[in-house]
């Protein structure tokens, strides 16, 4: 069996975690920093310490200067998957069901918006920006962090917000729906253009590799382009994409010759290129609006 290589590299800054001896007869005590000079046969640490003495120390004895540190200050986290329970104001199914592209095997996957009290900021322990779970094949991002992505047009954010499939949604929750227009703008090219360019350079080389890309990869990429141009011509976001469901789930299935999948990414972006030409979307989506809306939230928030 093959020996596992050193996990720390010559010249790395550790901290000794457990005293032990060291090379003049004394003792290199907790806390003592240092950098690792080489590795011994049994695959133990040789660490110098900053006065020149050195120890032996197995890899579990030591840590990074800045891990121990962070240890060493830490505070106890805030439970994000109480957060998502006692806070969710906005929840709604995504992915295939979402899109009408599901199929007997398809996962339902919800996506939600939590608001973290106001006094838990105020802590140096911050709530987690986001959150996976607390239920299988869910996943929440705090109000803040939402906003802050859905503004840039991340595409997963906006279909959160234009699914059909909501399955919560609290007075605060219908506010956040009613400010989806604020978050829609000409940024969406850049984000849904940008993305699905930079993952088919991926995909074309694992097809060169491999003559198979990831179809159903392949599948959701096109669905973006097709949803992205209803977005710059309509100035609306259409997560249902069950028009092009035939076409879609024979590319996923990998019924489509990889040439003519191509063409038709070509031909979306091209009419992406003319739909920006036209859009009524505005060049920057109306953050004020957004963030008027989230200070009232903390606001509130604090209130009760």
């Amino acid at each position: 069996m093959a020996v596992q290589g050193p996990q720390l590299p010559v010249g790395t800054q550790v901290v000794v975690r457990v005293a032990g001896p060291d090379s003049q007869g004394g003792t290199a005590q907790r806390g003592a920093t240092g950098r690792v000079a080489g590795v011994t046969a049994d695959e133990r640490y040789v660490v110098r310490l900053v006065d020149g003495r050195e120890t032996v120390a197995g890899r579990e004895q030591l840590s990074l200067r800045t891990a121990y540190q962070d240890e060493a200050i830490g505070l106890e986290q805030p439970d994000g998957d109480r957060l998502v329970r006692e806070h969710t104001i906005y929840a709604a199914v995504v992915g295939s069901r979402a899109f009408g592209l599901d199929t007997a095997e398809s996962d339902t996957d919800t996506r939600g918006v939590y608001v973290a009290p106001t006094e838990a900021f105020w802590s140096l322990a911050k709530p987690p920006a986001h959150v996976d779970g607390p239920e299988p094949e869910w996943f929440a991002w705090e109000v803040e962090r939402f906003c802050e992505l859905a503004l840039k047009s991340n595409p997963n954010l906006l279909e959160v917000l234009h699914s059909p499939l909501v399955v919560r949604q609290t007075p605060l929750g219908e506010e956040l729906v009613g400010l989806r227009r604020a978050f829609l703008s000409q940024l969406a090219y850049q984000t849904y253009s940008g993305y699905v360019l930079s993952q088919f350079k991926k995909l074309e080389t694992d097809f060169r590799r491999d003559g198979t890309p990831k179809w159903k990869h392949v599948m959701h990429l096109i669905r973006l382009l097709l949803s992205a141009r209803e977005l710059l011509l309509e100035a609306t976001l259409v997560v249902d994409a069950g028009q092009h469901r035939d076409r879609l789930l024979a590319i996923k299935r990998g019924e489509l010759p990889w040439s003519e999948v191509e063409h038709w990414r070509l031909q979306l972006h091209e009419q992406l290129d003319a739909a920006l030409q036209h859009t009524v979307l505005p060049a920057t989506p109306d953050v004020r609006t957004v963030d008027d809306w989230l200070r009232s939230v903390r606001k509130r928030s604090l209130g009760r």
